[in-house]
């Protein structure tokens, strides 16, 4: 394509659009004058699409460009004006790559920072004969013409294209984010969440002048691919898919990203980054691991602000509206992990954060999907709050009828629906709800009886046998929840109860989870005991402290760039420093991996005498300054994982006040007595989590007025206590 032809249809474009072309290269001279300021340009392209004309809508792919439009101005430093976002009807074909040229290619610099994101579908799509010819592309708005024409026309934008642009950039710090796939599921997904891959029929042609646009960009690219790529999966058979949360749906992969770049440090290198989000994701009930592309040579020790340019410190949300001369506040709160976001509850607090050592505090009043109404919790307080100012979480207040919420798959019958909700309604803490139309944390479904299959086909059976279980909200299937072939669905149900229980007890201590706003000063490693010394997995660390170069060491952090890997019998252990200045309490919960529910019981003898009474449960305390194993070895107990092999995830929980009401739940489970550390199952794990949340209630209400204390909630103060995830692959 000649520069000539380019720009008389990018000209046509910007008219269909209802911009001026003058207006456009007028916009396009502030970015020139700003190539004289002496520090580095960050210049963005974000495209989203939620409506397309051949395709089922997707629900999240403009709140992904919300969400990376924000964490980019008010978190990694760009300029509003910086930022092209292309959504919906905008997004074709041409004018994605117009814009990629005009916008970023023509106005950087070396030096500059690039970034790049694309939401919605990706495809695959057959440019000849062979295997190889398959490649894969985004699909634009306009991606598919008129369904009248034989062949289909697809105006696809090609991955390899895309490449070619992001190797014609004169900057090596780029950062490109997919969050798309291209392999169309073969088979009904039992949840009811939309999959970013649609199928492309085989005849398909690719328009020519994507093809004659690349071979333009392969004379002037360069052969090295810079920056970092990111991508929503990492494999073929991986699916890209969203989340549905009260008032908004979002990219899974584009807010567990987003989300962690609120919170994170700048010194956290990228492979280290890109495993937190797998396992953000993977805490989210989805096996899907994000792709990770490097183009330069040290690839481990590529930091994240070298792509991302982060400034400190890090936050939960900002500010992004007032009202009523600052009284009222609007605070956009992506910096929240989703799962707790949900049951973010009324009276939660936010503190401003000052460079003046005033402490602004706002009360949430009412929340909307990602936006809060806050207010200022004292007319006295002379601050006024601005917008863009950066809000960090003070007090989390969470409601104590939390349910577990169970979608009905729509691929039941209307007879097994209608059984199942009247089954649900019995059993406790737990809603039945119709999928796709509520949030859900599980799926209630059935899939065929594999080991019938032959019988099914040689019958003239119209329904084949299925057996009930329970699935992810990605449509991952719940270990040791499905139950024999021919089972009726109110027996499964009755079956599935205390597993239900099991579950939300997970559901209910995930939300302590606050390793980024947590002001407790604790760091822990996750083990492998072996050889002479024990080698280090897994490290996570509370980040927002008054000791900034504890998290300089996260350099040489273990973690590689996937979700780490235990073998089944290896001895693990944590090694725990509390690095404060006062004594903290720690307990350690789980969910191992055939999904049931554990703890480390701290067993310990009174005295040493012989008359000594019965061990009891007592609280692990870790000194300041202390380093700590748990389970400690010296008692004679080494912790060695199980199987099956599967996704196993522990919580390292620590409080500034003793787990009372947490040992005293543990112990009403009548394990027999030891007189060293166990990990044993928990036989009660709903009374176990309501006792770990009450308990850290208490430590966190110690000095509050108990008129002010909302009765039907707990209120949790960052001060008082700190949660660690741990999430690893049992093999």
């Amino acid at each position: 394509m000649k520069r000539r032809t380019f720009l008389q249809r990018f000209g046509s474009i910007l008219a269909a659009l209802g911009v001026a072309e003058a207006e456009w290269f007028q916009f396009g001279t502030r970015y020139q004058q700003a190539l004289a300021q002496p520090s580095p340009r960050k210049l963005a392209l974000l495209v989203g699409i939620n409506q397309y004309s051949e395709s089922p809508a997707l629900n999240g792919c403009l709140v992904d460009v919300e969400l990376q439009k924000e964490v980019l101005i008010h978190r990694c430093g760009f300029q509003a004006s910086d930022i092209l976002s292309l959504t919906d009807e905008q997004a074709s074909r041409e004018f994605i790559e117009a814009a990629f040229l005009e916008h970023l290619i023509r106005q950087a610099k070396p030096g500059d920072l690039v970034v790049f994101h694309f939401s919605g579908y990706g495809s695959r799509v057959r440019l000849g004969n062979t295997p190889e010819a398959i490649q894969n592309a985004l699909v634009p708005v306009d991606g598919i013409e008129a369904k009248s024409q034989v062949p289909k026309i697809v105006n696809y934008l090609l991955e390899e294209t895309l490449l070619l642009m992001l190797r014609s950039l004169p900057t090596d710090r780029v950062t490109a984010v997919l969050d798309t796939s291209y392999y169309a599921p073969t088979s009904i997904l039992t949840a009811p969440l939309r999959v970013r891959a649609r199928q492309t029929p085989q005849e398909a042609i690719l328009v020519d002048a994507e093809l004659d646009f690349q071979k333009q960009l392969q004379q002037k690219a360069s052969t090295e691919q810079p920056g970092v790529i990111l991508s929503a999966t990492s494999a073929p058979n991986q699916l890209a898919r969203e989340i549905q949360y009260s008032g908004f749906s979002a990219g899974l992969f584009t807010y567990t990203l987003t989300q962690y770049l609120w919170e994170t440090t700048p010194t956290i290198t990228i492979p280290v980054f890109s495993s937190r989000v797998e396992s953000a994701m993977q805490q989210l009930g989805s096996r899907q691991q994000p792709g990770l592309l490097i183009g330069k040579k040290n690839q481990q020790r590529v930091q994240l602000n070298e792509n991302f340019f982060l400034n400190n410190p890090g936050a939960e949300g900002v500010i992004t509206a007032t009202e009523e001369d600052g009284k009222t506040v609007q605070v956009w709160l992506a910096g929240i992990p989703p799962h707790v976001l949900e049951h973010y509850g009324v009276n939660s607090r936010l503190h401003l954060v000052s460079q003046t050592g005033v402490t602004t505090e706002l009360i949430v009043r009412s929340r909307s999907g990602l936006t809060a109404k806050t207010q200022i919790s004292s007319t006295e307080d002379k601050t006024s709050p601005q917008v863009g100012q950066l809000v960090q979480e003070a007090v989390r207040v969470l409601p104590r009828n939390i349910n577990l919420i169970v979608a009905l798959d729509g691929e039941l019958e209307r007879i097994e629906r209608v059984d199942a909700t009247s089954a649900f309604a019995t059993v406790d803490h737990v809603t039945s709800v119709v999928a796709g139309e509520q949030p859900a944390d599980y799926v209630f479904g059935k899939r065929p009886d594999t080991k019938n299959k032959d019988l099914i086909a040689s019958t003239s059976l119209i329904v084949s046998p299925s057996r009930y279980g329970l699935f992810s909200s990605s449509s991952e299937r719940v270990p040791n929840t499905f139950g024999e072939a021919g089972e009726a669905v109110k027996v499964a149900v009755q079956r599935l109860s205390p597993k239900l229980q099991t579950l939300l007890s997970a559901k209910l201590w995930r939300l302590t989870d606050n390793e980024g706003s947590s002001r407790l000063k604790v760091k822990a490693t996750l083990e492998i005991i072996s050889g002479i010394a024990p080698r280090a997995v897994m490290h996570r660390e509370t980040l927002r402290t008054d000791q900034p170069e504890t998290t300089n060491k996260k350099l040489a952090n273990p973690e590689p760039g996937h979700t780490p890997t235990i073998s089944i019998g290896s001895r693990v252990q944590y090694r725990v420093q509390n690095m404060g200045n006062s004594p903290i309490y720690s307990i350690l919960l789980g969910l191992n991996s055939a999904k049931n529910a554990i703890a480390l019981y701290p067993w310990q003898k009174v005295t040493q005498t012989d008359e000594s009474p019965e061990p009891q449960l007592s609280d692990i305390t870790i000194t300041p300054g202390e380093t700590l194993t748990i389970p400690q070895t010296t008692s004679g107990f080494e912790w060695v994982i199980q199987g099956p092999p599967a996704i196993s995830e522990t919580q390292l929980i620590f409080s500034t006040a003793p787990f009372t009401q947490t040992l005293n739940a543990l112990a009403a489970a009548k394990h027999p007595r030891a007189d060293q550390q166990r990990i044993l199952p928990i036989l009660n794990p709903l009374e176990v989590a309501h006792a770990l949340l009450q308990d850290l209630h208490n430590a966190s209400t110690t000095t509050a007025d108990p008129n002010t204390i909302p009765t039907d909630s707990y209120v949790l103060d960052v001060n008082n206590w700190a949660s660690l995830g741990f999430l690893f692959q049992v093999v």
